[in-house]
């Protein structure tokens, strides 16, 4: 198991992630209608959405593209953290008012939703357990995927209050990414980028820093050894984690260097790839 050389900072947090899709206009209604995103942005086959202060997608139109092969890295599900149990509630009571079938589990940790957008994409909604009922067993967070009280839920006070779009707070919560090959995939993210394996699953892994339950999802369930999507599906692009101030993004920079991973620069931003491929921009909120 690789020792971790360089610590990601534990302030770190999550950006937008980008895909491509393949019908803007049905994808925007879709994040409207559904999630309550804000379009923020758009123009030329791209679009920036989520909630007025805080972009959460980038979505680029690839006309026609077909889904991508689940075999294929890439994303599993990204996740939207409301801020309370009441605004989980309410978007639930939204999401039955369309119709909507969601797959749903309590991770002890959360409580999440899930569905797929016109293109396939996976989503998570979900609130989080405050941390002093979050259980550890010294560095491993216990996890699992047991019913919802979905009738406790729904009985929230304040949840009949109709939903009207992301509320302020609304944050993404984590990434959860499809990999190639587990063992490659922990040796990348815990011992070069730095991150703490809070989880293991059989098939996947969960990292965080800072003692969160975890910012990224990795696993090989259906992509052990697969190949990328093509250019022509409906795929993720990247994913954006942002770091508190440029010195942090100049000190992973020089870990890279030493550590002879390449990586390009953009300014003040970072990217990176997995082994998997997945392209990772760590940016700066200052």
């Amino acid at each position: 198991m690789t020792t971790p050389t360089s610590r990601l900072h534990p302030e770190l947090s999550l950006g937008a992630a980008e895909l491509t899709v393949s019908d803007l206009g049905r994808s925007l209604a879709f994040y409207e209608q559904v999630l309550g995103m804000t379009v923020l942005e758009r123009e030329d086959g791209t679009a920036r959405l989520g909630t007025p202060t805080r972009p959460l997608l980038k979505l680029t139109e690839v006309p026609g593209a077909a889904p991508a092969p689940r075999s294929s890295p890439g994303l599993y599900h990204f996740a939207v953290l409301l801020p309370t149990r009441v605004d989980l509630a309410r978007w639930v009571w939204h999401a039955a008012g369309l119709g909507l079938r969601l797959g749903q589990g309590d991770h002890l940790v959360s409580e999440a939703f899930y569905l797929n957008d016109p293109d396939g994409h996976g989503i998570e909604v979900y609130r989080d357990r405050p941390r002093q009922e979050w259980r550890w067993n010294l560095d491993q967070v216990e996890m699992a995927s047991d019913p919802i009280d979905i009738a406790g839920l729904l009985a929230e006070p304040g949840a009949d209050t109709p939903f009207a779009g992301l509320p302020e707070g609304t944050v993404m919560g984590h990434f959860h990414l499809r990999v190639t090959d587990l063992a490659a995939t922990e040796a990348f993210y815990r011992g070069v980028l730095g991150f703490d394996v809070v989880a293991r699953w059989p098939g996947a892994l969960f990292v965080s820093v800072g003692g969160y339950h975890h910012h990224l999802g990795l696993n090989a369930w259906q992509s052990e050894g697969g190949r990328p999507a093509p250019e022509t599906t409906a795929r993720l692009l990247g994913v954006e984690l942002t770091l508190p101030g440029a010195a942090e993004v100049e000190r992973l920079a020089a870990h890279l260097e030493a550590a002879g991973v390449p990586f390009t620069r953009n300014g003040s931003e970072v990217t990176v790839r997995d082994p998997a491929g997945n392209r990772l921009s760590f940016g700066t909120t200052a």
